[in-house]
């Protein structure tokens, strides 16, 4: 595999490691440079329903979701490069629309066709480190990758911020045109393609249809399917939230960047633990006890909030949830990612696909009815993550079982 080589010797290297964050990072910056121009958006577009603001983040998830399923596929057909700069101009355009949109209906067209895009970024990076690396290995790989995405939303919210103090809340479209463009421009320089063309599976509908059920049929990567959507529920659900209730719940809207950097700065560091416990511990293990201790936050929260603390009591509770919400998303992502894909070396770039897309369509169905609950308390966002993290732990249970008896 001559095209290979140069990647094969620097695949656990820090650009190679840095380039396959900044893909993964496209999806938390698109959604955390937007939110705190929700406000502004329900003003300008949609005055006498704000609730619905909230759809932008969803609708961008949705179109994420669909891109998914096929970004992996055509990545295996046709090589990981042209796909993703596929999938950039995608994006890109998804932006620019959204930048003239007249309309909310016309700005959540542009936001799911921005997701499209996002999906190649998302998941044809993953299908490159599977390509490359396995197991724990690729777990560790997973955790500094989800590392970027946790701490990305440490910065967009600021940078979303001061694009809109400098230009509105369209501006923020136009930065991630800039975005997609120096993305790109430095994959087509640096990166040799990974897949040799010997490697590489024909688009056709009969070995895509194997494929998938391949992947649907091993009850283990069927099991990390399902607890990943739960796990991305209790994200989703709380990022749709999170704004309005620091705005409308606690009236500290001007605040919410400098606030969130700080939340998701303190969060990025679960990553940082998974990667140093991983090859210790195991997959399974990690999941299972950031599964745990977040319904015991998540019971604590609810139970203090019907007590009825002072409001900077409250405030503080709220913080700290939130919080645990984003360091578990660093604790499990990437090593549920790592779980389902273990056994799909042959089609790595299906695999991705498949997983992430039932993952993601299926947590944004799960997350937009909890989102729209919100009524000025934060406890539809408390009670929705309690829901899914005590689902996604009793399923750990039978995926751990699961794994002793396949060996």
């Amino acid at each position: 595999m001559p095209a290979a080589t140069p990647l094969r010797k620097t695949a656990a290297g820090p650009e190679f490691i840095a380039m396959m964050a900044m893909m993964a990072a496209t999806v938390a910056l698109s959604i955390d440079a937007m939110l705190p121009g929700l406000p502004h958006i329900a003003e300008a577009l949609t005055p006498d329903a704000p609730n619905r603001a909230q759809l932008i983040i969803t609708s961008f998830l949705l179109g994420l979701g669909i891109g998914t399923f096929l970004a992996g596929p055509l990545s295996d057909s046709f090589g990981r490069k042209p796909i993703i700069l596929i999938g950039a101009v995608i994006y890109a355009a998804g932006a620019a629309l959204g930048m003239l949109a007249p309309s909310l209906e016309t700005l959540l067209v542009a936001r799911a066709v921005q997701g499209l895009g996002a999906a190649a970024f998302r998941i044809v990076s993953i299908a490159i480190i599977r390509d490359l690396h396995a197991g724990r290995e690729m777990a560790r790989l997973m955790s500094f990758v989800m590392m970027v995405f946790a701490l990305t939303p440490a910065m967009a919210p600021l940078l979303g911020a001061g694009i809109i103090a400098l230009s509105g809340w369209r501006g923020v479209f136009g930065a991630f045109v800039l975005f997609a463009a120096c993305l790109s421009l430095w994959m087509t320089l640096r990166l040799p393609e990974p897949l040799a063309p010997h490697s590489r599976r024909a688009f056709r509908a009969a070995p895509l249809r194997a494929a998938l059920y391949e992947v649907l049929g091993h009850p283990v990567t069927r099991l990390a399917i399902a607890v990943q959507m739960l796990c991305m529920t209790t994200l989703f659900t709380s990022l749709s939230m999170v704004q309005p209730v620091f705005d409308v719940t606690f009236g500290k809207g001007d605040s919410f960047p400098a606030w969130f950097f700080g939340m998701a700065l303190v969060a990025g560091s679960g990553s940082f633990l998974n990667a140093r416990l991983v090859m210790r511990l195991g997959m399974e293990r990690m999941v299972s006890a950031a599964l745990a201790a977040q319904i015991v936050l998540s019971v604590l929260a609810i139970a203090l909030w019907q007590i009825g603390l002072p409001p900077s009591a409250q405030f503080a509770v709220f913080v700290v949830w939130q919080t645990g919400v984003f360091f578990q998303a660093g604790l499990t992502l990437g090593n549920l990612n790592a779980l389902a894909m273990a056994p799909m070396g042959a089609i790595a770039g299906m695999a991705a696909s498949v997983t992430g897309a039932i993952a993601t369509v299926g947590s944004v169905a799960l997350a937009i009815p909890i989102g729209q609950q919100f009524q000025g308390t934060p406890m539809p966002a408390h009670l929705g993550v309690l829901g899914a993290v005590l689902a996604g732990f009793a399923l750990m249970q039978v995926l751990h079982r699961q794994s002793e008896r396949t060996g």
